[in-house]
């Protein structure tokens, strides 16, 4: 859905969709009567999800400072995971009440007013106005001097004249790589697009192909098994697990821009292989020390908060070019929760196929393969602007 949708009504505006979609949604599955509206009422909510994990990263992208734009991305991805602790601690309210999980839902129908209100309080995305009248649609000078406007909002006490300059650096990229021709589908798979596809959708797919959403599948069985039992104790869990996951994408918050994409990635995914080796140690040879899978469990947690959670999308929200950047951040995001999904439904058969720990071991496997990709494929974006980082490509 979200392929021309934020070229068509601008990245404000989709988030804007965005927490429609999850306003209607909370409010069907709270108040639901019966099964089928609860599942309606899930769908839109999960339209919301796809659609903001879209235009979010995009839109933040192309309005922050380049020298803070990993930083200001990064807290994307810490305000997802305190959105998920938050949900853990309302969780663990109702978990004893009646219905307690309408509660839950409804809990989240402010959060998704206070959005709607915020999008539409702040300007539109400068580049997306230009994109759109470099390719006719507008007048061009007026829409100039309308992105200028929105830059200087944007960037508070700044000089008129740094603005106008970056405006200019703008529409020179545009005009230098022929955005006056509307992108067509096959554009996304050809030239420095597709070097950014490759780039791009690498990292998603590897982020969901290493077990993250098996691994916290586990995670129930595997406290279960170091003692904590019960629907109380496994709330409790989840907010404990919660907080790590802040703590760790805070740290990566903090030094993604002195550090570097790269470094955070490759030291992080480094963690991630060795907690899924370890994982697997746990099912084939110490299935009595719970405490090896906690410590595994708890290593790949913080190292993929320091890695492919918040560097993935990152990345692609900064590798692609303009023109193609709303059609190429989509087939990314439809890439990740497609292989979330593959996954999730795989990894229940072939659990029975071959066991538990031979399946982590290959989880740690392809984790090796992702390092190695990494290594390869994967540029450093630190401190370029998005269209350096275009001629870069």
């Amino acid at each position: 859905m979200a392929f021309t949708i934020a070229d068509f009504l601008g990245r404000r505006r989709e988030l804007v969709v965005a927490s429609i979609s999850y306003l209607a949604g909370a409010l069907l599955t709270a108040a639901a009567p019966n099964f089928l509206i609860m599942v309606v009422g899930r769908f839109l909510y999960g339209i919301g999800i796809g659609l903001a994990m879209h235009a979010a990263p995009m839109y933040i992208a192309e309005t922050a400072p380049s020298q803070i734009r990993g930083m200001l991305i990064s807290l994307k991805e810490f305000f997802i995971v305190l959105g998920m602790l938050l949900g853990y601690i309302v969780g663990n309210l109702y978990v004893e009440v009646l219905s307690g999980w309408r509660y839950m839902y409804a809990a989240s129908t402010p959060i998704c007013v206070i959005m709607g209100i915020g999008m539409c309080w702040l300007p539109a995305s400068p580049r997306w106005l230009l994109l759109c009248a470099t390719q006719g649609k507008g007048d061009l000078r007026e829409t100039k001097d309308n992105a200028t406007r929105c830059l200087c909002r944007l960037r508070g006490q700044a000089s008129p004249d740094l603005v106008s300059e970056q405006v200019n650096l703008i529409l020179d990229e545009l005009s230098y790589v022929g955005e006056e021709k509307k992108a067509g589908f096959s554009e996304v798979f050809q030239g420095k697009c597709l070097k950014a596809m490759i780039i791009g959708c690498g990292l998603v797919f590897f982020q969901q192909v290493t077990g993250q959403p098996s691994v916290l599948y586990y995670a129930a069985t595997i406290f279960q098994s170091a003692g904590f039992s019960g629907a109380s104790d496994a709330t409790r869990v989840s907010i404990l697990l919660g907080l790590l996951k802040l703590i760790m994408t805070g740290v990566a918050v903090l030094v993604v821009d002195k550090l570097g994409r790269r470094p955070l990635l490759i030291g992080g995914v480094s963690g991630i292989a060795v907690a899924l080796f370890l994982l697997s140690s746990y099912y084939t040879l110490f299935s009595g020390a719970s405490y090896v899978a906690v410590i595994a469990l708890l290593l790949y947690v913080g190292c993929y908060q320091l890695s492919f959670g918040p560097i993935g999308w990152l990345m692609i929200s900064e590798v692609f070019p303009l023109k193609l950047r709303g059609r190429g951040l989509s087939v990314a995001v439809l890439v990740n929760f497609a292989s979330n999904a593959l996954v999730t439904f795989a990894f229940s058969p072939l659990e029975d196929l071959i066991g538990t720990g031979v399946l982590f071991a290959s989880f740690g496997v392809i984790a090796v393969a992702s390092l190695v990709f990494i290594f390869c494929i994967v540029p450093e974006t630190k401190g370029l602007t998005l269209e350096e980082i275009e001629a870069k490509l």
